[in-house]
């Protein structure tokens, strides 16, 4: 990564409110800064506000308040001299009726390659990789490498955690139009205070296990019941395991498995919004 401490993208208090029969806060108070020469994740549930954020920085979609820089200006000083220098790929591309016959990866394809088509600067992607088969999705992975390999800067948005951890250097996550979480991906699993997820499954555990005892367990630093799943971040799984069988085996239900991962993305997101970064649902 090639960051010169520059910013490319310099927000200062964006809100956006949409008023109608009810008003909604899209965006409320928000600051985001993002390194030229950077891949800039920004992740967040459905209705979050990442959309308009990124349509804001894109002049599609004009502020209720804050300050917007664009490479340096003001989109109400020089629109044309922004547009010149970024390239914009749209979470939905409409194409004309000859490109009606295209898949939606096809489209997601062609949207991307437009937006790299006038050389920019500053790429701006809004779940690019959406409908892609897995082959494609690396292949466009490659593509965003080697684009900030060449010096380019991009603001990113994607429903896959897997995505955000390989071609992100920095993350912000965001719920109700507020920033709640920011740093490399490393940084925020590190957050957890924990390296290791530990899930249990039994049926019928939902109704008999005692979550208070589990969450008392020397070495468990999180808990929670997911159907007939107990998950647990731990921090030493070998000596936490033994302790977590045992309460499992107090309800008098058999095992119908034992699964034990590293903690990622996906736990720190739900850790903090109370839910999926996929479907927006609640955890639990």
């Amino acid at each position: 990564m090639t960051r010169t401490g520059e910013l490319a993208i310099d927000v200062c208090g964006l809100r956006k409110v949409y008023r109608g029969r009810r008003e909604v806060v899209a965006v409320a108070e928000l600051d985001l800064q993002v390194e030229r020469g950077e891949v800039f994740g920004l992740l967040g549930p459905n209705g979050a506000g990442k959309t308009t954020t990124v349509e804001i920085c894109e002049g599609l979609v004009e502020p209720t308040a804050g300050d917007v820089r664009i490479l340096g200006r003001r989109w109400s000083d020089d629109p044309r001299a922004i547009r010149q220098r970024i390239g914009v790929s749209l979470q939905e591309t409409r194409p004309d009726a000859r490109y009606g016959q295209l898949s939606g990866g096809q489209r997601q394809r062609l949207a991307v390659a437009t937006a790299l088509a006038g050389r920019p600067e500053l790429l701006f992607l809004d779940e690019p990789t959406t409908g892609l088969d897995p082959q494609s999705r690396r292949s466009l992975w490659e593509v965003v490498r080697s684009f900030r390999a060449a010096g380019g800067t991009v603001l990113l948005t994607t429903h896959y955690m897997d995505e955000a951890a390989v071609l992100c250097d920095r993350l912000m996550i965001v719920d109700h139009g507020r920033q709640i979480a920011l740093g490399t991906p490393r940084e925020l699993i590190a957050s957890l205070g924990a390296g290791h997820v530990v899930e249990l499954e039994a049926a019928g555990l939902a109704g008999r296990v005692d979550l208070g005892r589990v969450a008392g367990t020397e070495g468990v630093v999180e808990c929670e019941l997911v159907g007939d799943r107990l998950v647990a971040t731990v921090e030493r799984p070998h000596r936490v395991v033994p302790d977590l069988l045992r309460i499992v085996e107090a309800t008098g239900l058999p095992l119908d498995g034992l699964a034990t991962r590293h903690t990622s993305l996906e736990d720190v997101f739900v850790h903090l919004t109370g839910r999926h970064l996929r479907d927006g649902q609640e955890a639990s």
